[in-house]
């Protein structure tokens, strides 16, 4: 994917054409003062990277397994209960 750098100020200027090339499958950067700061993907690429993110999240399942299942040796408290009215 081929990407164009573009001044903040440029892509407020020509945004038709910021959204169009992006539209192409070409990544636009957006950089303020010369240091990228946002990029504007089409929805095409936006919804693969969305799908990229939650294909590698964990499922709550994975979660619940990972967890230890000795929970060690813990000394009883004795405790005495007041009297209650």
């Amino acid at each position: 994917m081929q990407t164009k750098q573009w001044s903040l100020h440029d892509a407020k200027n020509k945004f038709s054409a910021v959204v169009d090339a992006a539209k192409q499958g070409k990544a636009q950067v957006i950089t303020r003062r010369g240091v990228p700061s946002a990029v504007v993907l089409s929805m095409e690429e936006f919804e693969k990277f969305q799908r990229y993110e939650a294909s590698k999240a964990p499922s709550f399942i994975d979660h619940l397994l990972s967890m230890p299942t000795d929970d060690g040796e813990f000394e009883r408290v004795d405790v005495r209960l007041r009297d209650f009215e």
